[in-house]
Parts: C-alpha cells; structure tokens; sequence
C-alpha cells in the first residue's frame, strides 16, 4: 500500500497529465441488445425499457440512459446551408461551382478531400457532444462520396472517418458507424453500428461480423421490421419508427 504522502504526489503529478489529454479517457460503448430509441425529429421521454437514445447534437442527453450525440458530419443540415456558405464554403464539395446536393434531404455534401479542415470545423461539435454529457457520437452520411458524382472517394470519407473517430476518442465518446455496410469500420476504431434498413437490404449480417451484437437497426417499414425482428430480434436491438422520426411517431421495438 502506498503511504499517503506518496499518494498525494502521484495524484497532483496526474492532474496535469489528464487536464492536457495525454493519459486518454476511458471509452465506454454502448450495452448489446438492450432497448435503444432513435429520437432526431425532436425529442420525447424514453419508453420504460430503453437504454440508449440517440439525439441530434442541439438537444440535451436523456436522463438515465446511454446518450449517442449525432452528428450529420459529412453533409450539411438542410437548414445550415447559410451558416456554411458565411463561414466554411470553401469546405463544400462543388461541381461546376455548384454545391453538390443530396436531392433527397436538400443537404449539400462537404469536401471530404480536405479531411483536416472539416475536422477542424467537427471537432467543436464532438467536443460539445462530451460537455453536455453524452457517451457516444455517431457520424451521419459516411457514404457521401456514393452521392458525389465521382469528385469523392472512399478513401476520401474513410480519412476524414478516421479523424473524427480519433478525435471523439480523445473526448471521451464512443464512436458509432452509421450505414455504410462495406466500410469495414473497426479498422478505422469505430465501437459499434447504427444501421438504417439493414433487415430491408440484408445487410444486417455484415455489421455482425464486424460488431458482434453491438449492432443498432431502425426500420422504417412495417414488414421490414417483423421480417428483421424474426431473423435478428433476439441477438440485436430493432426498432420501428416513422421516417420522419416525429417525437410522437411511430416507436416500436422486437
């Protein structure tokens, strides 16, 4: 056992080791298989049973339960195009001197080709995400560059991927794949996977083999969901909600 006045130096030497990052922070992913709500299109009291909540990075963390912070890092929110055209328009992916558009969500894709940059732009998000007490961030749109008319790359996203992962990790934040089933993402240090639709695409199986069961499914459709319920509900947590993901839309687990 440590005498006291050894204990007393060894914690004052530690403090300013941790206040500078150099000691890291304890990482905790998310428990498998537990009961787990997707809540972007506003927020409402987690049903009895849900463990983990996934939350836009604007609303507070749910109250006795595992918080994933999103983040829509690859693209732009449809309603911050003016906030990136004043501030970091040169970090937008262009094409003739146009915006590259996701014509299905109205957002503008950024230019993964300038990784440091973007991260640069994140880092604060994610920092944020830590602050106000979530455990994990999970980072929408990875798949941009499918999106990009070829100006993007996969090695373009999974550079960028492997910055902001590293960062939230130094944050103290667990980091969660969103879609992109061939992405592989343990190698670039991801801890778990939030899959839109996988049972729809039977894609299901592919984060299994890279996550185990720490593996996260929303369905959108009902026979998608009963069809990913039969095959996968008693190994992953799979979820019904409405596409629009409305506060008092449609909440349904296996």
């Amino acid at each position: 056992m440590l005498g006291a006045g050894i204990a007393q130096v060894l914690a004052q030497a530690l403090v300013p080791l941790l206040a500078a990052g150099l000691l890291g922070t304890t990482v905790v992913p998310p428990t498998p298989n537990v009961g787990f709500d997707y809540q972007l299109g506003g927020v409402t009291k987690p049903a009895a049973g849900v463990k983990i909540v996934v939350r836009d990075r604007t609303a507070k963390p749910a109250k006795g339960c595992y918080n994933v912070c999103y983040l829509n890092a690859f693209q732009t929110q449809p309603d911050a195009l003016g906030w990136w055209r004043k501030k970091h328009f040169g970090l937008v992916l262009k094409r003739r001197g146009k915006p590259v558009v996701d014509g299905d969500w109205g957002e503008w894709l950024l230019d993964t080709r300038k990784p440091r940059k973007l991260a640069a732009v994140v880092k604060s998000w994610i920092d944020r995400c830590a602050r106000d007490g979530f455990d994990a961030v999970e980072f929408d749109n990875l798949d941009s560059w499918s999106r990009s008319h070829r100006l993007l790359k996969r090695k373009h996203n999974k550079a960028y991927a492997k910055l902001l992962v590293k960062r939230a990790h130094k944050a103290g934040l667990a980091t969660g794949q969103k879609n992109w089933a061939g992405l592989k993402g343990t190698r670039l240090g991801f801890d778990f996977a939030i899959a839109e639709e996988c049972g729809r695409y039977r894609e299901c199986g592919r984060y299994v083999r890279e996550y185990g069961t720490r593996v996260y499914v929303i369905e959108y459709r009902r026979k998608d969901f009963d069809k990913t319920c039969d095959r996968w509900g008693d190994r992953l947590s799979v979820i019904l909600r409405d596409r629009e993901l409305r506060s008092h839309g449609v909440h349904r687990a296996c």
